[in-house]
């Protein structure tokens, strides 16, 4: 995972300090691109240990199309608690419940969850329901039956329902593209916090790549990240810092158990990482 690192010291040295929404400050370029060739291995961070189970249940609950975080809550996977809850203390019901009672009302109450879990119409309802298309599939299908398209697309950006969403998305753009058997990606990221968001991003669309390839009868390609405005806030210096005296250490792989026709049938369960070795975890807090 050196092309990560080398984005981290790119940011570092060049990078223009900048204010922002969440008031934390960033440094920041406009523009980068990484690339990641998917049969080499399986781009799983190595200079920090990742939490990949909450990776694999987050695009998961994405491809089923839910909004709600009750079924990330009861699989304890914590990254889009920060938005609900901000949400939920924005309502008329907020009855001063910290984070961790808010989260156990989520978990245990499915009524008191379906109101106050919901992010809006985020990822996976643009991916399931992108105004009555189910682009997910139709992206299936078109791999499958008219492999040389240059139409392969994905789109998370839904101009009509941006002010709905808690958080607008920021990977918001797919390109899928079949050469040599393969299946290659490439994601546009309009926003990309590179400590704690893009290492997800990447093992994250991986895997999505991965799977599609599965369905498709391909092998797997390239994984092509592409950056916007590429950010590390100010107060992630120090782990990204200790992160570049780390050394990468070799690739993990991803072994996918269990084969399946169609792309909601695939669970967490039949998915397995092999050989994956780290460097300890690295904690830092979100900005939301």
């Amino acid at each position: 995972m050196k092309e990560y690192l080398e984005l981290c010291q790119k940011v570092m040295n060049e990078g223009i300090d900048k204010s922002d929404r969440t008031n934390t400050g960033t440094r920041s370029l406009f523009g980068y691109q990484m690339r990641f060739d998917l049969s080499k291995g399986f781009p799983l961070l190595t200079t920090k240990k990742m939490y990949y189970r909450a990776i694999f249940h987050e695009l998961f609950w994405f491809i089923s199309g839910s909004t709600n975080i009750r079924p990330l809550v009861i699989n304890n996977v914590r990254i889009w608690n920060e938005w609900a809850y901000e949400r939920y203390v924005n309502s008329n019901d907020y009855m001063n419940e910290t984070m961790d009672e808010y989260l156990e009302k989520i978990k245990l109450d499915e009524e008191f969850a379906k109101i106050h879990g919901e992010l809006g119409p985020v990822y996976g309802k643009q991916w399931r329901d992108f105004n009555g298309v189910d682009q997910l599939q139709e992206l299936i299908e078109g791999i499958k039956t008219n492999p040389n398209s240059r139409r392969h697309i994905l789109s998370a950006w839904n101009p009509s329902e941006i002010n709905q969403m808690a958080l607008p998305p920021c990977h918001l753009l797919m390109q899928f593209y079949v050469a040599n058997n393969k299946l290659s990606c490439q994601l546009y990221q309009r926003s990309a916090d590179i400590f704690l968001g893009v290492p997800f991003n990447i093992a994250s669309y991986a895997l999505l790549t991965h799977l599609i390839a599965d369905i498709a009868g391909l092998e797997v390609g390239d994984f092509v990240h592409t950056l916007g405005d590429a950010h590390i806030y100010r107060n992630h210096f120090d782990q990204v810092n200790l992160q570049l005296t780390r050394d990468p250490m070799p690739l993990s792989q991803l072994v996918i158990k269990n084969h399946h026709k169609k792309i909601d049938d695939y669970s967490f369960e039949d998915i397995e990482i092999t050989n994956y070795l780290s460097h300890p975890t690295i904690k830092a807090e979100i900005s939301v």
